[in-house]
């Protein structure tokens, strides 16, 4: 009875498909996109929303004037950053899933370092902002190397390390809002004082929020694809990703990999984390990102670890996040509506990835 229950059981098997082809693989994220939709579209049901409505607020009102798409692409310029970066790392074959404390460790400097310029030193506004991205870029380096250097000398798993890291650097930051950082004139609120307007990212339009890190985020995508595909170090972390033996043997340092891909992938969320605190925010607040970080992981793979793929999924991720705002206050849906649609998505793109890849073979 145990026998043939087992064989029932074991019927089916994955295996490879031989004719999957690499614009398949490029248009299977259309695909889970599309079916995102299609099951969002069932959510409202499940709701008691009509479904139309529902997608129009979630899907087509963040897209409605142009002011509605400023928001948008302000939105899309920490999700890209932080995805360039974790495209190296999983490019390498480093899991890096610890971009979210990494940017809080960027923002972090970067506003202490707005508040140390911002006492009355006159220093020009160009230097203090350039001051301010490189120590958020340092930040974020360095809160990843903390990770890089407990895989280097003791094996520990990077997973688990840059995850627990970002609980970590969460409690830093409850820490210096509630302590040196904290404003003494901010009526005991755990906040910083508000930086001076001359200490803000410029903006790209009047009437718009959308600031030049935008810019920034188009030059860095441009140099990472640069780095990526035309230089010999990309060419390395590609190979010691896909084929570590092979890196190996062709005397290509692991070791180097694992440390150039997680600085450069806590160097962008840093400067992420620098952009939301003199751009949008305007001071250091115990929550300076909604997830950006975590959200930059589906980016990431959206984008076919393709650094400028990874603008379309910042797109996506950015239209969903815009989207849940949209529904909470017009439908009366709840918060988690936004994370909702972004673990379909995530789902959606394992599922179409594995049936394109693999298929289903009955085991005889």
């Amino acid at each position: 009875m145990r026998c043939s229950r087992h064989r029932r059981l074991n019927v089916f098997k994955l295996e490879l498909r031989p004719g999957s082809s690499r614009l398949m693989a490029y248009c299977s994220p259309l695909l889970a996109v599309a079916l995102t939709i299609f099951f969002g579209a069932l959510l409202f049901v499940a709701l008691g929303k009509n479904p139309v409505t529902g997608l129009q607020v979630f899907l087509l009102e963040p897209l409605r004037n142009l002011s509605a798409i400023s928001e948008l692409l302000l939105k899309t310029t920490p999700l890209v950053l932080c995805a360039l970066g974790l495209s190296v790392c999983y490019r390498a074959n480093v899991w890096n899933i610890g971009a979210e404390g990494q940017l809080i460790a960027g923002g972090l400097a970067a506003g202490a370092t707005v508040l140390f310029f911002d006492q009355g030193s006159g220093a020009s506004p160009w230097l203090v902002l350039l001051s301010a991205s490189l120590a958020g870029v340092a930040g974020g380096a360095c809160w990843a190397s903390i990770t890089a250097l407990l895989r280097d000398r003791f094996h520990a798993n990077e997973i688990l390390v840059s995850l627990m890291l970002t609980y970590i650097a969460q409690l830093f930051l409850m820490y210096a809002v509630n302590g040196p950082l904290k404003d003494p004139n901010g009526m005991n609120f755990p906040q910083s004082k508000v930086f001076s307007s001359d200490y803000l990212l410029p903006h790209l339009f009047s009437g718009s929020r959308l600031h030049i890190g935008f810019i920034v985020m188009l030059a860095a995508t441009a140099a990472m694809a640069v780095f990526v595909y035309r230089s010999f170090a990309g060419y390395r972390l590609t190979v010691g990703g896909l084929a570590p033996l092979a890196a190996r043997y062709a005397g290509f340092s692991s070791r180097n990999a694992l440390w150039t891909s997680l600085l450069i992938s806590g160097g962008f969320a840093g400067l992420a984390g620098a952009f939301e605190v003199t751009g949008p925010i305007g001071q250091v607040l115990p929550s300076i990102s909604p997830g950006y970080g975590f959200a930059a992981i589906i980016v990431a793979f959206i984008g076919r670890l393709n650094p400028i793929g990874t603008i379309f999924g910042g797109l996506v991720l950015s239209l969903f996040y815009l989207g849940g705002e949209m529904a909470q206050s017009r439908l009366g849906l709840p918060s988690a509506i936004t994370g909702l649609f972004q673990g379909m998505l995530l789902f959606m793109l394992l599922a179409c990835d594995t049936l394109i890849h693999y298929r289903l073979r009955w085991k005889k």
